[in-house]
């Protein structure tokens, strides 16, 4: 049976400025809905049930994020509170209002994988990757904003000796296929999410004795070669060459603490769009996930 997108509209999305609160000052913050710039947020956060515990609405709503990708939901819609469903919040002083709209793509098998799209402003289109292989698992939403695709992806784990390398393979072929295609449809594309592939040495704490474990297996990162080499661009290695930046790291041995970690977390860019990438940041700051938030800023 092939998935299908569940969204839910929030409410309270009436004017052409809203109040966006700042939980970091305890202030409100007044921005307009059609501004130059875009800022687009990816965050894998291993179960958005058990991320909700932890401060996800709050976090959300205080992000400044226009659109919000997320991965590994290990839920179905019917499963979520309406506060995931319809994230808002008001500021009855001035008559303002901060909400996203929320599209969900699950995975027939209960509690896995999994992808989401948060976004303030209605996108033009939501669309899956259209191969059902993959739409069973959840694993990719593509948000439509005029000419721009924003996609959330969740690269499959190739697991423990290879065990799922040759269906990881097809996910990233079709991926990039799917890249190709909206490119030569006249769009841009942010590719967001969770490749599962630490690309170079630089990318993971220990390169060594990891090159026989999935993430790092030589078939994952010649694909990501011949992807970037194709011409797309690791935003995140675009602007900065620093070593031990990470997104994700094991719940073992105080992993996070010790920064021992792998950089599995992407928002690549076609190659005609990275000159209006402004910036590309980890949000390491941020915990609730073994993974941590990536932002992208761009013009659009």
């Amino acid at each position: 049976m092939q998935n299908e997108i569940h969204s839910a509209m929030g409410g309270f999305f009436y004017s052409e400025e809203f109040l966006c609160f700042n939980a970091f000052f305890f202030s409100f913050q007044k921005e307009s809905c059609y501004t130059e710039s875009m800022k687009i947020i990816s965050w894998n956060v291993n179960g958005i049930r058990a991320v909700e515990k932890k401060g996800f609405i709050d976090w959300l709503l205080a992000s400044g994020a226009d659109v919000v990708c997320i991965q590994e939901t290990k839920a179905n819609p019917a499963q979520l509170s309406d506060e995931l469903l319809h994230p808002s919040a008001l500021d009855f002083t001035s008559d303002g209002s901060v909400s996203y709209k929320s599209y969900f793509s699950s995975a027939q098998k209960a509690g896995y994988s999994g992808t989401a799209i948060y976004s303030k402003t209605e996108p033009d289109a939501v669309e899956l990757l259209g191969d059902a292989r993959f739409d069973d698992e959840g694993r990719v939403l593509i948000a439509k904003y005029g000419n721009l695709a924003v996609i959330s992806a969740y690269f499959p784990n190739s697991q423990d000796g290879g065990a799922r390398l040759d269906y990881k393979l097809a996910f990233c072929e079709a991926m990039r296929a799917k890249c190709d295609q909206l490119i030569s449809g006249g769009f841009d594309i942010v590719l967001c999410g969770d490749y599962n592939i630490a690309h170079k040495p630089i990318d993971l704490a220990n390169p060594k004795s990891n090159e026989k474990n999935p993430g790092y297996l030589p078939e994952e990162r010649a694909w990501m070669d011949t992807f970037t080499e194709a011409g797309y661009v690791d935003t995140f290695r675009h602007f900065c060459s620093d070593p031990q930046k990470y997104t994700w790291w094991s719940y073992r041995f105080h992993a996070r603490e010790k920064n021992i970690g792998w950089r599995i977390d992407y928002q690549c860019v076609n190659p005609s769009f990275i000159e209006k990438v402004k910036s590309s940041v980890i949000l390491d700051s941020i915990t609730g996930s073994d993974h941590c938030p990536i932002a992208i800023e761009v013009d659009h």
